[in-house]
């Protein structure tokens, strides 16, 4: 398929995608839409603000939906986007902690309780110092939510900090690897199994069975792999240096880029996570409000198609900037997309094919 850039209303734009074939199509979907702050967001000098500014500069987006309004505008999308999710599909949906939580209700609503995944809390600055009542904010939160209870999920892990293998790994072998030991026995009995029987001469403890069958213990035994204590206990040797890192926990830090391009651009590490982990080689990524285009980026240098929404002029030159930016490499292969104008008084649309050099 061919990635699209769309300049359009959003909610046009998605009835487009459905009207051509989309429906189902897409495995995963990233957006940050406006967060019922009641201002407008602006470039000025080619800075951009980082909180809402109305009086100078130019408004790259305008946040002035609150309350109720705000709901339904996003309520409306978002039945949209489900229409348009594979069944392996994924949605995350960014958004501040003082409208947060009343999206998830509607959420569950839209997508089912049963397809709630997280609430992620992103760490997305450093500590404020703002004379007021009440704690300094320093995150947001990122709803996640499956079409199905199949989605597309590769296990995302994070790498062993120094702090994490003198803890998680206490001990040194004679090759200075670090480790830990774990038993080699679990909670239950069976019967007639294999998980049951004698390994060298001992039987798992009252209530318990091996981990694994006898033969494979054997084995572990041959290669070093069970140490065995002074009183005669064995237990499974794990190296921190054979482990691919720690599970990802619900609470990230992707703190957003000191000097954005555009007003409330995202860390782009945590948009790769994303993409990588919700997504397959060759999956259509979506973002209807795509803003300076980092989710596009992320999936373009990930190997996916994407499509990208957004109705400000600001936006769409900001995209195809940093799209633009891509260079053909070893490893990075440059955009090949669509812009597409959509006129919504009669679903008219002019396009323009773009590869970047």
């Amino acid at each position: 398929m061919k990635n699209l850039l769309i300049h359009s209303e959003n909610i046009d734009a998605l009835n487009y995608l459905l009207a051509h074939g989309y429906r189902g199509k897409i495995d995963l979907v990233y957006i940050d839409p406006p967060f019922a702050t009641g201002g407008n967001f602006t470039i000025t000098n080619g800075r951009a603000s980082t909180i809402s500014n109305s009086r100078k500069g130019d408004v790259a987006y305008s946040d002035v939906l609150k309350g109720k309004e705000f709901i339904e505008y996003l309520r409306q999308r978002l039945l949209l986007l489900r229409e348009l999710l594979s069944e392996q599909g994924s949605i995350y949906l960014h958004i501040d902690y003082k409208i947060g939580h009343y999206v998830k209700v509607m959420m569950d609503e839209v997508f089912g309780i049963e397809n709630f995944r997280n609430d992620i809390t992103r760490i997305k600055c450093n500590p404020k110092n703002f004379e007021r009542i009440g704690y300094g904010n320093i995150k947001d939160l990122i709803l996640f939510y499956t079409k199905s209870n199949s989605p597309i999920w590769h296990e995302p892990r994070e790498k062993y900090s120094a702090a994490d293998i003198e803890k998680l790994f206490p001990k040194t072998d004679k090759q200075g690897r670090h480790y830990t030991t774990v038993p080699i026995h679990a909670p239950g009995e069976t019967e007639n199994g294999k998980s049951n029987m004698p390994f060298k001469g001992i039987l798992p403890p009252a209530g318990r069975h091996w981990r694994t069958d006898v033969a494979t213990l054997e084995e572990w035994d041959k290669q070093g792999l069970i140490e065995w204590s002074a009183n005669g206990n064995p237990r499974k040797i794990i190296y921190a240096d054979e482990r691919e890192g720690k599970r990802m926990q619900d609470i990230w830090e992707f703190k957003d880029p000191q000097y954005p391009d555009y007003p409330t651009e995202k860390n782009a590490d945590l948009l790769n996570l994303i993409v990588r982990t919700s997504s397959d080689p060759e999956s259509i990524v979506l973002d209807c409000f795509c803003g300076s285009g980092t989710t596009l980026k992320a999936a373009q240098q990930n190997g996916r198609h994407w499509i990208g929404i957004d109705k400000s002029d600001l936006a769409i030159s900001a995209t195809q900037t940093k799209l633009g930016a891509i260079k053909q490499t070893l490893f990075d292969t440059a955009p090949d997309f669509e812009t597409i104008e959509l006129m919504t008084s009669n679903q008219q649309y002019r396009t323009f094919h773009a590869i970047a050099k």
